[in-house]
């Protein structure tokens, strides 16, 4: 029978230790050897090393891995290893609590990780010092694209897909995403003819767009091989099928594997104009990252230039949270700086901020989109009016501290 490749690392600090104790090889290496087979692991050899002028490194081999002990008698400190796999693996936790109860630390901090093929998950980064942990239930795509670590894998909320760990869209709520990117800009625009569509790989937002009435759907996106996979394994957005007529131009949607950017300067120089233009790309960052510059004004004003009269630009412009919102108030300003007319739109789901902006000057844009969004062909699951009205109002920080202009 094969051993199912899982296990538990514990990974303990003890505080407050007596001096002596903390110095005593022997004392150490049998307080080590009770606590492990008191956990019903199995000892198969352990060696140590005294070190000068003081410390103490006990290492235990277990049939189930190893456990180690590694001291700091000047103070009073102690660093605990204990890994086990298979069926025993809880045993780790116990071999610590056992030993905590042998040593009599003043204080303990454990940290407890499951590892092996039952343990995948993403650490997604949400802020300084703040990630969100996803467990991975069956992990179909594990690649690494020309442009990015790509993961499409099950969890708690369906095929979800991740980009370099950041979450981009689950099953479960990729209809509010997507309809909170588009939706409000539906509603903004004077009318929906032609959209050009920057990244969303997954596919929904150019289906959404041509059920919205738009006959003409340009898609560009740099990653040919993330677009393929988001077909193959997502049960959202493109099929295989329709992404081949895509590429082919078979249809209202036309695939284009490019740069945005050179994508928009070919379409500027053809004389191209969109109702509506969405850039839904990975988080703009921070710190330097190599995707920021399409969130920057030189880009944003490429963009304007190839809207149409009453056109808009809508854009996935970061999270409203005071912990994380630094990206928002940058695209706030931007939009401001560059539009006579912005709104944001504040989504049920999760954190997400989305902001629209138009040329058109709109002296009640709100009220504007309300009155459109009956009469829209595309009929949302996830936007009604009162929605629209309760997400154009912009995150307290924005009305207050982000200077404009």
């Amino acid at each position: 029978m094969t051993a199912e490749f899982t296990g538990w690392h514990v990974l303990a600090e003890f505080g407050g230790v007596d001096a002596a104790l903390c110095n005593d090889l022997e004392r150490l290496e049998t307080a080590l050897r009770k606590s492990l087979l008191g956990a019903g692991v199995t000892i198969c050899d352990v060696v140590h090393k005294q070190f000068e002028p003081q410390g103490v490194t006990v290492l235990a081999l277990l049939s189930e891995s190893h456990a180690s002990i590694h001291t700091y008698p000047e103070s009073g400190d102690i660093f605990v290893d204990v890994f086990t796999c298979g069926s025993i693996g809880a045993g780790a936790t116990k071999a610590v609590e056992l030993l905590q109860a042998e040593l009599s630390p003043g204080s303990v901090h454990m940290e407890v990780i499951q590892r092996g093929h039952a343990a995948r998950r993403i650490h997604e980064p949400v802020g300084e010092g703040l990630t969100r942990v996803w467990d991975l239930k069956d992990v179909l795509v594990d690649t690494r694209t020309p442009f990015q670590h790509m993961v499409i894998a099950r969890t708690e909320q369906g095929v979800s897909l991740f980009s370099d760990e950041d979450r981009q869209s689950t099953e479960y709520s990729q209809l509010t995403y997507h309809e909170a990117m588009l939706v409000p800009g539906y509603a903004l625009a004077a009318k929906l003819d032609k959209v050009l569509i920057v990244g969303s790989g997954e596919g929904v937002a150019s289906q959404m767009s041509v059920a919205a009435g738009a006959s003409l759907v340009d898609h560009v996106d740099i990653d040919q091989l993330e677009v393929e996979l988001c077909a193959k394994h997502l049960p959202y957005g493109y099929t295989e099928a329709d992404l081949d007529r895509a590429v082919a131009q078979q249809g209202p949607i036309k695939m284009h594997y490019a740069d945005g950017w050179d994508f928009l300067a070919k379409a500027e120089a053809a004389g191209v104009r969109y109702d509506m233009i969405v850039i839904d790309l990975p988080d703009e960052r921070v710190e330097d990252a190599q995707h920021n510059r399409l969130y920057e004004d030189d880009f944003l004003l490429r963009c304007k230039a190839l809207l149409a009269e009453g056109g808009v630009l809508a854009a996935q412009a970061g999270c409203q949270t005071m912990w994380r919102n630094e990206t928002l108030k940058r695209s706030w300003t931007r939009f401001h700086n560059l539009f006579a007319t912005v709104v944001p739109y504040v989504s049920d789901e999760h954190e997400w901020t989305f902001i629209f902006g138009t040329p058109a000057v709109l002296e009640d844009p709100v009220t504007k989109m309300t009155a459109t969004l009956a009469s829209l062909p595309y009929r949302p699951e996830t936007v009604d009016a009162q929605a629209l009205v309760r997400g154009a109002i912009e995150p307290h920080a924005l009305r207050v501290g982000v200077p404009v202009g």
